[in-house]
């Protein structure tokens, strides 16, 4: 069984009285440890189908099978307890809060899932140590770089242990060199841990450095293809 899989899944939004169809009939299969890119122009979709599949919006029709389990039409509160289970996500904006320091920015995702504060920093602090910022995981974020505060959104997101981890232009903030490093560490990530990785971006050379790239227009997937 694939890891995951979507079948004749459109997503329909509303402008005022004037629907909008943003995705259109969508199929796709994607096996577990795969590392994609999704690719296209601003309003291609690529964007709503991160939010469908990383379980941030269910699809207006069709079936979305997560890791064995149907999620086209969980309920909010199932969708949160998913995403919390089985997902991080890495944004192009770090969303890091400002008055804690990287290792309990990190730390946080485990508090809210019940693990003591002594524990989850702890274990934040291993992912630091694996993200290279050893040294810095007492500094807040207005005292790191971009790519440092990107490096903790990394940690962050892999706290839980998720099988999947979405990252949503994850080096559109970065200069090349650092969006780089980042992929770098995702790569790593996905041949060490076996984490299945999908980045939405727009920007080929990115791309070029996942092991398959989808590329989406107007709602439909255009090309699906190895690198």
């Amino acid at each position: 069984m694939p890891f995951l899989e979507i079948k004749n899944v459109t997503k329909t939004y509303h402008m005022g009285a004037t629907p909008v169809q943003a995705l259109k009939r969508i199929d796709l299969v994607i096996e577990a440890g795969e590392f994609i890119a999704i690719t296209g122009f601003s309003g291609s979709g690529k964007s709503t189908l991160m939010h469908v599949l990383g379980c941030l919006d269910n699809p207006t029709s069709g079936h979305y099978m997560l890791d064995g389990v149907d999620v086209s039409r969980a309920s909010r509160d199932e969708l949160a307890h998913i995403r919390n289970q089985k997902i991080g996500f890495v944004f192009q904006k770090f969303y890091l809060l400002p008055d804690l320091t990287a290792r309990d920015n990190v730390a946080l995702p485990r508090l809210y899932a019940g693990v003591s504060e002594a524990q989850a920093r702890r274990e934040a602090a291993e992912l630091l140590a694996m993200v290279n910022l050893a040294e810095r995981m007492d500094h807040y974020p207005s005292q790191l770089s971009g790519g440092q505060q990107q490096r903790v959104a990394i940690a962050r997101s892999f706290i839980n242990k998720p099988r999947l981890i979405f990252g949503d232009e994850p080096t559109g903030a970065l200069d090349v060199a650092t969006g780089n490093i980042i992929i770098d560490l995702f790569k790593k990530l996905n041949s060490e841990q076996g984490v299945t990785i999908i980045i939405v971006t727009h920007e080929p050379s990115i791309a070029a450095r996942s092991q398959r790239i989808i590329e989406l227009v107007d709602g439909n997937i255009i090309s699906d293809k190895k690198t």
